[in-house]
């Protein structure tokens, strides 16, 4: 009589998941395209003079900003016409707790900067979640124009018109270390607050690379292009836009925080409606739904007017057409951009790559004869 004895044999470990791998990858991709910018940002400020440092740090704040924006109007389709408000919020906090004898460290000191902004965009998305196309921009059009008006109306606190003078932190000893062994100058306070700005950048850059392929980015995408379909598929239309505005505005505060200590100063003539248009036209000719076409439309708005007003200068205009002359040019170059490149400059760029690679498929087919 035989019997027949049957060994388990263990099963092998399963491996990681298809959504682990893709989570993996995107992860290792944001944080090397993220520490490319830090060591690009590094070896420009260091290569630099300091005029340039001045305009790289409002690149830096112009970014964030502008990365905010592309998330909300490119990726959520929500189109927001009062992000200087939201800035000025960033910027005031950072006044405020920066005039005090024993300041916070700044990390600390962006953190209140984005919870509080993160909670006025709270307010302000939750009112503007059922409005749509115009309405959505007016109504946010009546923030950045109300909004400036507290200042003025607690004038005991935020010092009306003049504003707050902000006092730039002092570099620390660690700080002068790195810049003397990089470069072996002094570490000034507006290079220092140059390079916080561009970590500020980094920071924020990384988050955005990841949020644009995560799903609260695919669900953001889905409201975007029909929101019916996403509805049925169980999406809330409400919730999706709300937190869409939540982190947008907490971008802002955290590009306002910047721009308080790069502009030192935080008053409403700095707070305008003309910066909320500014950021709206920067994301329109990089690219809506585009981080490198944040970059290049913030690029746009910060080198392009002096670079027009030396060659004003140049051309014996007086200072008054010079002056003149950089939002007339940019005023062009933005209606060309919406002649020729309706998508931007990342638009037009992807979908010429599209029809160059269905070109390639399409000559590499062999046809088939009858």
């Amino acid at each position: 009589m035989s019997t027949d004895i049957t060994t388990a044999v263990p099963a092998p470990p399963a491996g990681p998941s298809a959504m682990q791998r893709l989570l993996g990858l995107n992860l290792v991709r944001s944080l090397l395209v993220s520490l490319g910018v830090l060591v690009v940002g590094v070896l420009l400020l260091e290569s630099t003079d300091a005029y340039t440092n001045t305009q790289l740090s409002s690149l830096t704040y112009f970014t964030i900003a502008a990365i905010g924006l592309t998330a909300l109007t490119g990726l959520n389709g929500q189109i927001s016409l009062g992000h200087g408000a939201l800035m000025a919020v960033g910027a005031y906090t950072t006044a405020l707790m920066l005039d005090t004898d024993s300041p916070l460290p700044f990390p600390v000191i962006a953190l209140a900067a984005i919870v509080m902004t993160s909670l006025v965009g709270f307010v302000v998305g939750i009112g503007a979640a059922r409005l749509h196309g115009p309405y959505l921009a007016g109504a946010t059009l009546a923030f950045a124009v109300a909004l400036p008006s507290v200042a003025l109306y607690f004038k005991g606190t935020f010092n009306g018109e003049a504003g707050l003078t902000v006092i730039s932190p002092r570099p620390p000893e660690w700080f002068v270390s790195f810049i003397d062994a990089v470069s072996g100058e002094f570490a000034t306070s507006s290079k220092y607050v140059a390079y916080l700005g561009l970590f500020c950048l980094v920071i924020a850059l990384f988050f955005a690379l990841n949020l644009g392929r995560s799903k609260i980015g695919r669900h953001w995408r889905a409201v975007r292009d029909q929101e019916v379909a996403a509805e049925i598929a169980g999406i809330n239309l409400g919730r999706t836009r709300v937190q869409a505005f939540v982190i947008s505005a907490a971008y802002a505060g955290l590009a306002g925080a910047v721009m308080a200590m790069v502009v030192r100063l935080a008053a409403p003539t700095v707070f305008t409606l003309v910066l909320s248009l500014s950021l709206l036209t920067a994301v329109v000719i990089g690219g809506l739904g585009s981080i490198t076409g944040a970059f290049i439309g913030s690029a746009v708005l910060v080198f392009l007017p002096p670079l027009v007003t030396d060659l004003s200068t140049d051309a014996k205009l007086s200072d008054t057409q010079a002056a003149q002359m950089s939002p007339l040019i940019y005023g062009i170059v933005l209606v060309l951009v919406m002649l020729l490149a309706p998508g931007g400059v990342m638009g037009t760029l992807s979908m010429a790559w599209r029809r160059r690679r269905a070109r390639r498929q399409l000559t590499a087919t062999p046809t088939k004869k009858g």
